[in-house]
Formats: C-alpha cells, structure tokens, sequence
C-alpha cells in the first residue's frame, strides 16, 4: 500500500549512514524481518525512482502520534551514496516522504529453541535488527556476527547487545574487533543445530552460502539488488537460481521471489 509518512527523527549513527523513524500506516505492524520498503525522497521528477530500504525496525507508539492517523512507526537505516540518499539524509522532523510498504519476502524463523546466527555486513545489519528482535522475543539464543571495512562500518552494535544478543565483530583494517573478514570469524563458531541469516555484499553472501553448505547449516539469505519498481513489474532486479542453465533458465526476481532466499535455492557462481 500506498502511504505519507511523516519523518519522526533522522539520525547520523556512524560517519555517512543514517537511521530515520517515520510514521507507519498500521500494516505494517504485521509485517515480517526482512521485508522492505520502496520509499520516494520527494515529490520532484529528479530523482524519478523510488529507493528500496528493508525495515531496520517496526513498533507502535503509546498514542497516536501527532494526529497522523496511526500509531504505527518504521525504522530504516541506510548510507549516503548518491543523490537520493543525500536528499534522504537532509530530511527532518516533521518533512513528508512516500512509502509503499510492506514489500517483498521476509525471513522464516525455523524451529524455536534452535541457535539463530546472524551475519551481516554495514547496511546490512538493518533487517537483521528486526529480526533479532522477534527471535528474542519468542526466546531463540541469538549470535551476531557483523563485519566492515573500518568501524565507521559496524552499526548499531550496541542495539543489538541491548536486546541480549551475544556479539562477534571483524573489520578488513582491524580498527574494531578482530582483523579480517567477519566470514573467518564465523567459520570458527559455525556447529549443528543452527540456523544462519544473512545479509550484505553479495560476496559476502556467496562465501556464507558456502560455508553453511559445507557445515550442512540451514541458511537463509536477503539479497540487495537495484530497484525500479518493487513489485515484480520490471524484472531489473533478477538473479540466477540454482538450476539455472542456458537452455532452461531460472530467474528469481529479488524485490518479489525475495529479498529472503534460502541459499541453496541461488546460483553463486
């Protein structure tokens, strides 16, 4: 659905990546971690597209909030890499921006009482956080593994060890946490009896694919791609499934057969 959303706050969390509250319509209080957002930054022609944002956070206020019509709010949190986004990060209180929402394919939670594993890396920390908080609410033990170049790259950190969630960090630099790649950290803790969710740089996400294949770890993984419309219309976001050939193709189209796959139903190489 279509929805005017009015920007609650708009906050630099760590050098050029952003986190923006909005008001909701109240749909979206049901939606699921790892659904998204197609969300236009104004109503001028330029920039034309909508941009995609999966939901950092969902919750309710304790009144309706400001005569909006809902008590419904959303939380994105995204990185300043063009004009879009640079419009997006001016925005303030009380500023209106338009949402279709609630979008795409969100995670399956598995069996509860199974170990959950996160993965996740700079931006992509943010529908892992949703879904965090849903596993811990329902008593699931939650391990995050984050990674990023530098720690201007880990995000929010702190929210998630505030939920009770045991966390591991890695940067490429070795400025916060250990120094590498958080997937050699995650190839030490990975066992039986767990279950992976990722998300981040699609590398990032071949070489989880990977590793939980090996370990035979179930795995689910939310892909970002470019986005025009959203819904399955446009077909400029499609990826190669597993089964995948020349001469018997198999596209998935990430904004509607995802952006949660399991990582066996994709094509990595």
């Amino acid at each position: 659905m279509q929805f005017k959303s009015m920007v609650i706050s708009n906050v630099e969390v760590s050098p050029g990546y952003f986190r923006m509250r909005m008001t909701a319509p109240q749909e979206l209080a049901t939606s699921a971690p790892g659904q998204f957002v197609m969300l236009k930054v104004n109503d001028a022609i330029d920039p034309l597209l909508r941009r995609p944002f999966g939901l950092f956070d969902v919750g309710t206020f304790s009144a309706e909030y400001a005569g909006c019509g809902t008590q419904c709010y959303c939380e994105v949190l995204y990185k300043v890499v063009g004009k879009g986004t640079r419009i997006l990060s001016a925005l303030h209180h009380g500023d209106l921006v338009d949402l279709l929402v609630p979008l795409g394919k969100g995670f399956d939670f598995g069996p509860a009482g199974e170990e959950k594993v996160l993965v996740g890396g700079g931006v992509g920390l943010a529908p892992l956080y949703y879904l965090a908080k849903e596993l811990i609410a329902r008593g699931d033990k939650v391990r995050l593994f984050a990674g990023g170049r530098t720690r201007d790259d880990i995000l929010c950190i702190t929210e998630f060890e505030r939920l009770g969630v045991e966390t591991y960090v890695a940067t490429d630099d070795g400025t916060l946490g250990e120094s590498g790649f958080v997937t050699q950290v995650l190839e030490r803790h990975l066992g039986g009896g767990m279950r992976i969710f990722a998300c981040g740089p699609t590398p990032m996400l071949s070489a989880v694919a990977r590793m939980a294949q090996g370990h035979d770890v179930p795995c689910q993984v939310s892909m970002e791609a470019y986005m025009a419309c959203g819904v399955g219309a446009c077909l400029g976001c499609v990826m190669k499934g597993a089964n995948h050939t020349e001469q018997t193709p198999d596209y998935r189209c990430v904004c509607k057969d995802g952006p949660v796959f399991d990582s066996f139903d994709l094509q990595w190489s």
